[in-house]
């Protein structure tokens, strides 16, 4: 996923799977930045995760994953050989926030395009059964979201990566909010950006950029909703540079 965005406690994760075997996968991970991906890694390691990092549109990682599936799934394969289910095939479902890329990466691994892919939450409409090789078939499913976010700060982080549908926010509003965040944590990344010095303050920044590309309408007023739009489709496009809004010292 853009920005590495990790909102899935242990606990829930484990309740979630049921105890089964799991693999967290990091999509996107050319967008993240490199030491905080592997700042998620290792925590994740540390309490017996499996994670991969990986770029599903270039493919990178992807045989990591189905070896790891694999590794995990050894002994099951011998018992079921054992007992005479030779040809039982191996099944996963694949879960996750909407807009991360998880029929992306279902094509990655069937070779093939099987999944609806977009850049917008809500392209995959209901489950359905992915063949990836003999002996080997995923369950693809909708993006999920909570019902209702007791965490206010996630909902924001999900919003600035796309996962919850734009026509139902402020886009003004958000683009402010992940102005205010990033002149704390990555200025100089956005300034990079824009080629202009920036003020610490959100909506003065989100001012000067308009200026800085021109989005002014009738009456010399900032188009502030084209304005939005830009800051939000560049951060999401990776055109900030490799940026991790969530990091695991935080948790």
């Amino acid at each position: 996923m853009h920005v590495h965005l990790i909102v899935q406690k242990i606990q829930t994760s484990i309740k979630l799977a049921n105890n089964k075997m799991r693999i967290i996968i990091l999509n996107k991970a050319d967008l993240a930045d490199e030491a905080v991906t592997k700042a998620w890694i290792d925590w994740y390691s540390a309490h017996n995760v499996k994670v991969v990092p990986i770029i599903a549109t270039s493919g990178k990682g992807i045989k990591e994953v189905v070896k790891i599936a694999e590794d995990l799934l050894r002994e099951k394969i011998e018992r079921d050989k054992a007992r005479g289910r030779i040809y039982r095939p191996i099944r996963a479902m694949i879960v996750g926030i909407p807009n991360v890329g998880k029929s992306t990466f279902i094509n990655a691994l069937v070779g093939k395009k099987s999944a609806k892919t977009g850049d917008k939450p809500g392209v995959t409409r209901g489950k359905q059964w992915v063949k990836i090789r003999k002996g080997f078939e995923l369950l693809d499913m909708p993006g999920i979201l909570w019902p209702k976010f007791e965490d206010q700060t996630v909902a924001q982080h999900l919003a600035f990566i796309g996962s919850i549908n734009d026509n139902i926010l402020d886009n003004r509003q958000l683009a402010i909010n992940l102005l205010d965040l990033g002149l704390k944590e990555f200025k100089d990344k956005i300034e990079d950006r824009y080629k202009v010095e920036l003020p610490d303050d959100g909506y003065e920044a989100f001012k000067t950029i308009a200026v800085k590309r021109g989005l002014i309408i009738a009456g010399g007023e900032i188009d502030e909703l084209r304005t939005a739009q830009i800051i939000l489709d560049e951060f999401r496009g990776g055109k900030w540079g490799h940026i991790t809004v969530e990091h695991p010292k935080n948790i």
